[in-house]
């Protein structure tokens, strides 16, 4: 199995100078950046969001060069526009009931069923595609994968702000998005049947028309033979995210190796795996954790996230990507964009600034770090408080 695998990355669209949230589509601005990015940029649910996808990678080397080139293309057209582009899991200032919905059949339907919850989905993640084209074999991973997707989120948190105002959270985006219908972790299916069973009885009975209305923390993919990671908050920095798009492959493919990891998870450790997102949703890299490895102990995100390094890092260097799962470390050094923000807010409150000024400063910060397209400038490798 050759585990080739794809990447989808959200963005806020807002002005350059001011990096306000600009809550109405610029046609120009999304004509050229497609252009540009030779077609990876399309629309999202709400106008004021754009996703880039990669193509089919196999190798880190193209999937870097994809998103590198998606980003660079984004920023040339904004340019020529005013816009620019923000990747975090919200945006710290932006108002949701000013939103409008991109104008497509299928958001009709999306925003007909979810009415309100989604105008204040005003949230932007990241997916990540892993060729499993076994249909059995990629439920089972789904179901033995439950208890390593908090540590997938830790080190992805980028939503600490909703609406200016500090939500005492480091990923507040998936508390949010957890307000919608078939989200969260997964059911514990059996097998296919049982999963295509769940599909069909929900689709007989009028409440989705196909499986992409499904929208769990990771699921089978409706339109490619993938299992989809859909846990992670969009990632400031594009080495970020291939570092979390590396861990996870080389998740997957350590998972097909041994199919005694997790191989008893049942509903008790389904639900000790759901504590502990909630756990990072609150705390990031800083929560205590129940140990996901089966003890029965407390454990911190940091040493349990270098637990799952160590456990896949020679299924990563076999996939040729051991040096962006490595980059897990720089992460766990520095903090999460998560960390930064609140770290550049509260530097900008012991300068004295008043907390909209302090909030301008994260939003500039936050602009730049995403239009870096390298993830190692001076200022995202400073250590921050929550990082270990």
């Amino acid at each position: 199995m050759n585990f080739r695998f794809g990447i989808e990355e959200e963005f806020f669209v807002v002005c350059e100078d001011t990096q306000a949230l600009i809550p109405h589509a610029h046609e120009g601005f999304l004509a050229r950046a497609r252009k540009l990015s030779g077609g990876a940029v399309r629309r999202e649910l709400l106008q004021s969001q754009v996703e880039a996808a990669t193509p089919v990678c196999g190798s880190f080397a193209e999937a870097r060069e994809h998103l590198k080139r998606s980003r660079t293309a984004l920023e040339a057209a904004g340019r020529d526009y005013g816009l620019a582009v923000i990747a975090a899991g919200t945006h710290p200032t932006a108002d949701w009931p000013l939103q409008r919905q991109t104008e497509k059949r299928r958001y009709d339907a999306v925003m007909a069923e979810l009415q309100i919850l989604g105008l204040r989905n005003l949230v932007c993640g990241m997916h990540v595609h892993v060729e499993v084209p076994d249909d059995d074999l990629r439920l089972d991973l789904m179901r033995r994968s439950i208890p390593f997707l908090p540590l997938l989120l830790a080190l992805s948190t980028s939503s600490p702000f909703w609406r200016g105002m500090n939500t005492g959270f480091s990923s507040y985006r998936l508390t949010a998005y957890d307000e919608l219908p078939r989200t969260g972790l997964p059911p514990l299916f059996d097998d296919w049947e049982q999963y295509t069973g769940y599909v069909e009885a929900l689709r007989d009975a009028g409440v989705m028309s196909d499986p992409s209305y499904i929208w769990w923390a990771v699921r089978p993919s409706h339109k490619y033979p993938t299992l989809e990671l859909r846990i992670p908050d969009a990632c400031t920095a594009m080495e970020d995210t291939l570092a979390i798009a590396a861990l996870y492959r080389s998740l997957v493919c350590a998972l097909v190796a041994d199919r005694t990891i997790n191989g008893g998870i049942n509903p008790p450790g389904r639900a000790l795996a759901k504590e502990n997102k909630w756990r990072v949703q609150r705390f990031g890299l800083r929560a205590e954790l129940v140990d996901p490895f089966g003890q029965r102990a407390a454990i911190d995100a940091p040493t349990a996230a270098r637990r799952l390094l160590d456990m896949v890092r020679h299924h990563a260097a076999t996939l040729g990507c051991l040096r962006e799962v490595e980059h897990v470390e720089t992460i766990l050094a520095r903090g999460t964009s998560a960390d930064r923000q609140l770290a550049i807010h509260d530097a900008a409150a012991a300068d004295g600034c008043d907390d909209y000024q302090a909030l301008r400063r994260v939003n500039a910060w936050l602009q730049r770090e995403t239009l870096a397209c390298n993830g190692t400038t001076a200022e995202s490798m400073a250590p921050v408080a929550g990082g270990a």
